[in-house]
């Protein structure tokens, strides 16, 4: 992703991105959603409209020690990531701060979790995820964290699956009015609940 991409064609490529997203969840076999959701069934995704104020190109800030956190999941399981690094940027004036984890075990991508003020209203209730791959979003050093990318994780749309919940360090006192939207129909619970 180019840091000078033009405004249309960065808005055109999150749209291509999230009809992508759409056809796989209506029409993979892989798709998170049970059989009975998928095809004529499938209830669509919902987002907000492609806003670049909520895209940044960021210093990643590294921890001098990079301490390794348990996250509790969904499942009353555990999943642990190191603290790598933190990343400092402005929302309506003020200085926000989200820390950026990667999975214990040596994987190059950053797991960047957040809950902000749309929770419970407009988004997923437990938060949003974004992934950072250094060969997409890394460029001359620093970061592209773009919450336009901000997606549920598979627990918004089935309790099959475990989702670590966000660490506190990452609960936002703004609202980030970007990325995907709360699931348009309740989620899938394979124990009948």
């Amino acid at each position: 992703m180019s840091q000078t991409e033009p405004p249309d064609e960065w808005a055109d490529r999150r749209r291509s991105d999230r009809e992508a997203k759409t056809e796989y969840f209506r029409d993979s076999p892989h798709s998170p959603l049970p059989v009975e959701m998928r095809g004529d069934g499938f209830p669509g995704l919902s987002y907000f409209d492609p806003d670049p104020a909520y895209r940044f190109v960021l210093p990643l800030e590294e921890h001098d020690e990079k301490e390794t956190v348990t996250v509790e999941t969904t499942a009353d399981g555990e999943q642990t990531y190191d603290r790598w690094g933190e990343f400092r940027f402005d929302i309506d004036g003020e200085t926000q701060t989200l820390q950026a984890y990667r999975p214990s075990g040596g994987d190059e991508r950053f797991w960047v979790p957040f809950r902000d003020e749309t929770n419970d209203e407009e988004t997923y209730d437990a938060g949003r995820y974004l992934d950072l791959d250094p060969d997409e979003h890394e460029v001359d050093g620093e970061w592209v964290l773009d919450f336009n990318r901000a997606y549920n994780p598979t627990c918004a749309y089935n309790y099959a699956y475990e989702c670590p919940l966000i660490p506190m360090a990452n609960w936002l006192d703004v609202r980030i009015e970007a990325g995907e939207k709360d699931f348009p129909a309740e989620p899938a619970d394979p124990q009948g609940h």
